[in-house]
């Protein structure tokens, strides 16, 4: 099977959301997607202005079968720009062909053509596949750190505090 990747364009974002819905399921998150197409092509493919996310696609003879969404980052401690892959995910009934290892290749390109210093990711810690594959590529776990959030009516709460 051949693979490539592209850039997404406009008419891809129905098969970027399949995508993100079947990663959800494999994430044991099934209801959790909330994001809808015009979501997707307000971020990917704003009417004015730069996109503030970017996606690429894994194709194979013309069907989409991967997608790896990123955005640009900033590190204060390099001076440089850096990815941050928000979602890596190929069709299961595609795996094994490459387009995983193609996908972080195009992204590690991305990085080096822009003299951006990083490429990161988080990885759900009982997702031992793909913790082996991401390590053989050279990744590095970065267990020193302690990931937080806040969203929801706490989010709402801090955020008009200020008000």
């Amino acid at each position: 099977m051949t693979v490539t990747i592209r850039d997404a364009v406009p008419a891809d974002v129905p098969e970027i959301l399949r995508l993100v819905h079947a990663l959800a399921v494999y994430e044991k998150e099934p209801d959790a997607v909330e994001a809808t197409e015009a979501d997707f092509t307000t971020a990917l493919f704003p009417e004015s202005g730069s996109p503030t996310t970017h996606c690429l696609i894994a194709e194979s003879a013309g069907t989409v079968i991967g997608i790896a969404v990123w955005y640009v980052t900033f590190s204060t401690w390099t001076g440089r720009n850096g990815i941050w892959l928000e979602d890596l995910f190929v069709d299961p009934a595609h795996r094994g062909a490459g387009a995983g290892k193609a996908l972080l290749v195009r992204l590690a390109e991305i990085c080096v053509e822009n003299d951006w210093r990083r490429l990161e990711w988080w990885v759900l810690k009982w997702n031992e596949p793909s913790i082996a594959f991401y390590r053989s590529l050279g990744s590095v776990p970065q267990d020193e750190w302690e990931v937080h959030r806040i969203d929801g009516a706490e989010l709402k709460e801090l955020g008009a505090a200020g008000l």
